[in-house]
């Protein structure tokens, strides 16, 4: 077992959108929340959740907050116990990062992330424990590995559609790169969902992606205004992962 069993970064790390989008109305507001199986072959190995929380302020400025929760199930906790979160902050209208922080505990490993965007300066700080750690130039739109899943639901998506969009983890910025095969139907707990499928480019990710030779990252959107991400698929050299929809709570009137 390895720390790849847990795909809580990878529902972040997954996702490469786009600063364009459709009207004004953003798809989520606070009160979603969606809740995933994650599957090892054919074996649920661990639980996740993505939420919308109320709307805040990051240092004055008017901000978004979201979060993901991802852990494994009791039988795997004697194995390779994992309790990982990750939160992440933008302005309004979700067009850049404000700041991301992610507390990892898989097994014997723990690591406490805290990623400082500045805006004016177009300038990043990641901190490790508390401790800075590094200073990294950014292009004035780009985001975390939580928050890039949220910019890329506000893009109407087409078959043939190519995009791209700037992600950075505080180390390291990349241009993500994703291609919208069609659109297929999706058998979920929920019943059949019809969705894009969208394959990602693995080339800039790294750990288990980077050592496999046929890597693959494939994603499925509702095919409605939400582009919700109802299915997530991985294909690696330890085996193939998937994040399976469960349960969809809707946004609620709360800001």
């Amino acid at each position: 077992m390895t720390k790849q069993i847990l795909m809580l970064n990878l529902i972040g790390l997954l996702i490469f959108g786009g600063t364009s989008y459709a009207g004004t109305v953003l798809p989520f507001s606070p009160g979603e929340r969606l809740t995933y199986e994650i599957h090892w072959t054919f074996i649920h190995a661990g639980d996740a959740v993505l939420e919308v929380l109320p709307d805040t302020e990051m240092n004055g400025v008017p901000a978004r907050h979201f979060k993901a929760t991802a852990s494994t199930v009791p039988w795997v906790d004697s194995i390779y116990k994992v309790r990982d979160t990750m939160e992440a902050w933008t302005d309004k209208d979700v067009n850049y990062a404000l700041r991301f922080k992610k507390d990892q505990n898989e097994g014997t490993y723990h690591k406490k992330v805290d990623l400082i965007f500045d805006k004016d300066r177009n300038q990043s700080r990641r901190y490790v424990k508390g401790l800075l750690q590094h200073t990294l130039d950014q292009p004035a739109h780009v985001f975390d590995p939580l928050s890039i899943l949220f910019s890329f639901r506000k893009r109407i998506l087409y078959k043939t559609m190519r995009f791209g969009m700037d992600v950075s983890d505080g180390k390291k910025t990349v241009m993500g790169e994703a291609f919208v095969q069609g659109v297929e139907n999706v058998k979920t707990p929920m019943g059949i969902i019809q969705a894009f499928k969208v394959n990602l480019d693995v080339k800039h990710l790294s750990g288990v992606f980077k050592k496999s030779r046929d890597a693959e990252l494939v994603v499925w959107f509702s095919a409605d205004s939400r582009r919700i991400p109802v299915k997530v698929r991985s294909k690696v050299k330890v085996g193939h992962f998937t994040l399976e929809l469960v349960d969809y709570r809707p946004p609620s009137e709360v800001k």
